[in-house]
């Protein structure tokens, strides 16, 4: 069995189809017929390095078809290749794609929400600022799995889960020093932790996971909304490490936090 074979099984969609607009590759699933979908943009994890449409599949065909939305996967360039700010700019980018068009594929421009894991979480994050400082528009909300929000790996995680649950520090911190190279891992868009603009976010969601190096920085980035005013969720869930998002085959956590993400999306 592969890692994709631990995602689960592939499930059918009503439809997906691939496009590839001012350069750069989307995947669409679409759920239904209906129209006015509710959309999910979404980030692949990988620590900027990796990933790709395939090892994110299974979980967006689970996502379109229980949330019974509208599943846009965007697949931004990657390091070493392509370092900052590609992966940025094609995120705030794909977004910005996504609302001119949502309408045609059958989407609802008004309810939009930004999501990703690990390093797609942090991508979420910095975009939804981007919007945010852009005044053109907003999504409805974000939901951040697991996100890297810190290259100066500062947290007490990091120390606790950062050598013996499968993701490692030092895996977690060759992806941010790979696509980092020409920028400090202090820069307010490499660890957006530390941003002081976090204040007016969109409605919030953020999974952790309790044997992952980066608890603690997820959990930190929830205080720190809460006392902004953001509105704000924050779920940990137990007995799993990073990546467990990836692993709905095998793990019944996993299948948890994609209910819990599609019920995110299906509540209008």
């Amino acid at each position: 069995m592969n890692t994709i074979d631990l995602a689960g099984d592939a499930v059918p969609v009503l439809d997906i189809f691939d496009q590839t607009i001012d350069g750069l590759p989307l995947r669409i699933y679409k759920s239904s017929d209906q129209i006015n979908l509710p959309i999910l943009i979404y980030y692949h994890g990988g620590c900027f390095v990796s990933g790709d449409f395939d090892t994110h599949d299974r979980q967006l065909r689970m996502l379109a078809n229980l949330g019974c939305c509208l599943v846009i996967a965007v697949d931004y360039r990657l390091a070493p290749e392509h370092v900052y700010p590609a992966a940025h700019d094609d995120a705030v980018k794909s977004a910005h794609i996504v609302r001119e068009h949502a309408t045609l594929w059958g989407g609802n421009p008004d309810d939009i929400t930004i999501a990703g894991d690990s390093a797609g979480g942090h991508l979420a994050l910095v975009t939804c600022l981007r919007l945010k400082n852009q005044g053109q528009w907003m999504p409805k909300r974000q939901v951040l799995i697991y996100p890297m929000l810190d290259a100066t790996a500062s947290s007490d995680s990091y120390k606790k889960f950062g050598d013996d649950y499968v993701i490692t520090r030092d895996a977690l911190l060759s992806g941010f020093e790979a696509y980092l190279s020409n920028v400090s891992p202090d820069h307010p868009e490499a660890s957006p932790l530390y941003r002081d603009d976090l204040a007016g976010l969109p409605e919030t969601h953020i999974l952790t996971a309790e044997y992952d190096a980066l608890v603690d920085e997820g959990e930190a980035l929830y205080r720190r909304l809460l006392e902004l005013g953001v509105e704000v969720q924050c779920r940990r869930y137990l007995g799993v490490n990073h990546g467990f998002f990836q692993l709905a085959g095998i793990s019944s956590a996993a299948r948890k936090a994609i209910e819990d993400v599609a019920s995110i999306l299906s509540n209008v």
